[in-house]
């Protein structure tokens, strides 16, 4: 192997390095905290290490957590609280804002990313412990904020489910986002939990084309199933909304009144949208991707969305970093408003009931 560079200074991803197979990121990026880079060269390579570079196997890592509950304090995101049962995801999302977390685990933000996935097998025993301190005050736990909590490997490690179970049990709220049509698997769970106030989901529809989607978000569900998800988990009488995200300017943008129109058919009652962003080496991972599968569109892209970031391709300010600025960011607002309204999906989140939590191993109020 050898480190290749192009003329500005990037890894080459065109010259002789190998594309995955199935997976979002082309290869594993260099991590932030990396000094060198090394990138495969096809005639370094025997046929043997040149199949396993194409098709990576995903690999399943125990993450034996001391702390499962996670706040935050941004003023632009609508949860306090959060639960990541998994680190990395398996679905390969290229736009993933959750990709440079893999470098504080001395992985790569690209491949590694999505087939070294880390799970918590203690997950349900640690949210136990937590809400038993008596430090501890309710407030609605969003799962999916940073990883899929129902990507492919929770159809065998259950573990989204198990914290799910300890939430019912003890009449906590929650609320989950996710790509995958597995979140119908737990509605023997979320919608009793509904009928008390407790629960609801948001299903992130990214395009319509069934083409784009497999290339975007290669081990995602179809838009199709997701859609298909949202209308079974609103007939369960689960609050349900949809997440029109990332919108990606010159690319999926132009799709935007059509992903709203959709998921009101399936029951929907509120949606949000977000603004593709592209921090640390996501950036990298995206340009290399869009240039790869979509070569004469990519300058066109790129340039629209430095447009609406000030002249940049990332930008980190709280409001600005999930709608960007500039008269096409307008635009964009100002559409997905006018659908909303059209289609009756302005209505007020939900709010879920914190009053009737019953801590573990506390005498508290019964319903």
């Amino acid at each position: 192997m050898r480190s290749m560079k192009s003329g500005d200074g990037r890894p080459d991803a065109s010259a002789g390095t190998i594309r995955a197979r199935g997976r979002g990121a082309l290869r594993n990026v260099q991590n932030r905290y990396e000094r060198h880079e090394t990138v495969p060269v096809l005639e370094d390579l025997d046929p043997h290490d040149i199949e396993s570079s194409a098709n990576p196997a995903t690999e399943l890592i125990p993450d034996n957590a001391r702390s499962i509950i996670a706040t935050n304090d941004s003023p632009d995101v609508p949860f306090e609280q959060s639960i990541n049962p998994y680190r990395g995801c398996e679905h390969g999302c290229v736009y993933c804002f959750a990709r440079p977390s893999h470098a504080w685990l001395d992985m790569s933000p690209g491949l590694d990313f999505e087939t070294r996935i880390l799970f918590k097998p203690n997950a349900a025993e640690l949210l136990r412990q937590e809400l038993a301190r008596k430090s501890y005050r309710c407030r609605p736990l969003a799962l999916g904020s940073n990883t899929d909590p129902y990507q492919p490997a929770e159809r065998k490690l259950r573990i989204t489910r198990s914290v799910l179970e300890v939430l019912a049990e003890h009449h906590h709220p929650v609320t989950i986002v996710t790509k995958s049509a597995l979140v119908t698997r737990d509605l023997d769970l979320l919608a009793p939990m509904a009928r008390r106030g407790l629960a609801s989901v948001y299903v992130s529809v990214t395009t319509l084309d069934p083409a784009l989607a497999r290339t975007m978000e290669p081990r995602a569900a179809s838009p199709a199933r997701r859609i298909e998800a949202l209308a079974a988990v609103t007939e369960a009488g689960v609050p349900t909304g949809v997440l029109a995200s990332p919108m990606i300017p010159g690319l999926n943008d132009v799709e935007l009144e059509n992903i709203l129109e959709a998921a009101s058919r399936a029951g929907a009652r509120t949606a949000a949208y977000l603004l593709v962003r592209l921090p640390h080496e996501v950036k990298q991972i995206f340009i290399e991707w869009l240039e790869a599968h979509f070569p004469t569109r990519a300058a066109k892209v790129l340039h629209l969305l430095r447009e609406m970031r000030g002249g940049a391709l990332n930008d980190p300010r709280f409001d600005s970093r999930h709608r960007g600025q500039g008269p096409l960011a307008d635009l964009l607002r100002r559409r997905f408003e006018v659908a909303c309204r059209r289609l009756g999906l302005d209505a007020e989140r939900s709010e879920l009931d914190c009053a009737s939590f019953r801590a573990p191993g506390r005498q508290g109020a019964l319903f």
